[in-house]
């Protein structure tokens, strides 16, 4: 049976996908970071600056060493308060164009790292949830296939027996026709008919509905056809119990996911734990620049380079506390994953020891109603028998098929209990 058509089974594959993804993205983190950059830049009105006008003390010296007169013939001096005022001018041109490349390359940061390591531990937590999620549906599987496959027999079962009414109504009729039966003895067995033929009709509809049912379990179009394989036996009830006794924690997938969620939130801690710790980077770049007055010119050039390396450190100093109280919450989260992990034990302990005894106790009462059914299968034999030969009475014939019908339901209501005993069982011991 396709447990993977589940839907639920189906999202927990894909919680498995989802985290590869995720980790890909860690992953990514460590890898060198190249951006390529271009852009154009316009300055309709460039910025005018303002600043002290210190050329005109040199040029002043300059014309007095050349012995220039000013208009009226004087010589030029010097400002005796050195204020010659400000210049205004505008630097820069009316159109600028870069492009160029960007590397950063994260050399160590102790919250990657931790990262990185946690990406496999990940992935198993996501593939043994799934594992859990695939348990559980095998379980409700298990228990409705099997109810099929023990209904097919009851069907089986019912025929026959409606076989033997029909018979028994066809000789007594007989009997009567020849004055040895009574018209009351024909009516109790046509009424005793109609209740087979009844039973059949419900037992016919509850095995269409639960066909349905399983086929939403396992994910099949309701329209599809499905066609149980299977026989149940007794012996293969009891097959491989044996094997199962030899049990430790670790054949749980629950208990299995338990210790990577454990594993988990000693990584996040860690995590923590480092980012208390300098970070170091390296990065770099290479651009060309044009600036010209007009765009044409300055996409034709020239074009000037420029580039630069940088190794950069980063020391975290204080941080208000927060990642103390980040690492204190990681500790007490792993503390409660230690005591879900012991209350899983315990609990895990409880339903172990109660799936063995209640599948010792459904193998014991279905080896009983077995037998029963067999002694009151000998019993209508015989009883029917004496009918025949006219020692015996409808009434006890009556009463026999009586018997014999509530044992037949008493051994399949065994068998059923036993079928879910030992999925119950094998599912508290890792086996199923």
């Amino acid at each position: 049976m396709q447990k993977k058509n589940n839907v639920q089974v189906k999202n927990a594959i894909l919680d498995i996908q989802l985290q590869e993804q995720i980790n890909r993205e860690v992953t990514g983190m460590a890898y060198p970071q190249i951006s390529a950059n271009g852009g154009s830049t316009v300055n309709p009105n460039i910025a005018v600056q303002r600043f002290p006008n210190f050329f005109a003390p040199a040029i002043i010296g300059v014309l007095q060493q050349l012995n220039v007169k000013d208009g009226e013939g004087n010589p030029i001096q010097n400002n005796p308060n050195g204020d010659y005022g400000f210049i205004e001018a505008q630097f820069g041109t009316k159109w600028n164009a870069n492009a160029g490349v960007s590397l950063n390359q994260l050399l160590f940061d102790g919250q990657v790292f931790v990262g990185l390591q946690a990406r496999r531990t990940l992935i198993d937590f996501k593939q043994k949830s799934a594992e859990v999620t695939m348990e559980q549906i095998k379980q409700n599987i298990a228990k409705v296939y099997y109810q099929l496959v023990i209904s097919k027999t009851q069907l089986a079962l019912l025929d026959t027996n409606l076989s033997f009414v029909e018979k028994n109504i066809h000789d007594t009729k007989i009997m009567y026709d020849n004055g040895f039966a009574e018209k009351l003895d024909i009516d109790k067995l046509t009424v005793q008919l109609s209740n087979l033929r009844s039973q059949k009709n419900q037992l016919i509809n509850s095995v269409n509905n639960g066909y349905l049912g399983l086929k939403v379990l396992i994910g099949m179009p309701v329209q599809d056809q499905l066609i149980l394989t299977d026989k149940l036996t007794d012996s293969a009830l009891k097959d491989g119990i044996l094997e199962a006794m030899n049990f430790d924690y670790s054949q749980r997938k629950d208990y299995q996911t338990a210790l990577l969620g454990k594993k988990l939130n000693l990584y996040d801690m860690q995590r923590y734990q480092y980012s208390k710790i300098p970070t170091i980077s390296l990065g770099g770049n290479y651009n060309y620049m044009a600036m010209e007055n007009t765009f044409g010119k300055t996409i034709a050039g020239p074009w000037f380079k420029s580039s630069s390396i940088m190794l950069n450190l980063r020391i975290p100093i204080f941080t208000g506390f927060a990642n103390n109280a980040k690492i204190a919450q990681a500790r007490i989260k792993l503390q409660q994953a230690e005591n879900q992990i012991e209350a899983l034990k315990l609990s895990i302990d409880m339903d172990r020891q109660s799936a063995v005894n209640t599948f010792k106790s459904a193998i014991t009462d279905m080896d009983y109603q077995k037998q029963n059914m067999a002694l009151a299968e000998k019993v209508y034999q015989n009883t029917k028998k004496k009918y025949e030969v006219g020692t015996g009475s409808q009434l006890e014939i009556d009463n026999a098929r009586v018997q014999l019908q509530a044992a037949q339901t008493n051994y399949y209501n065994a068998l059923y209990n036993a079928v879910i005993a030992r999925v119950d069982f094998l599912k508290a011991t890792g086996k199923l």
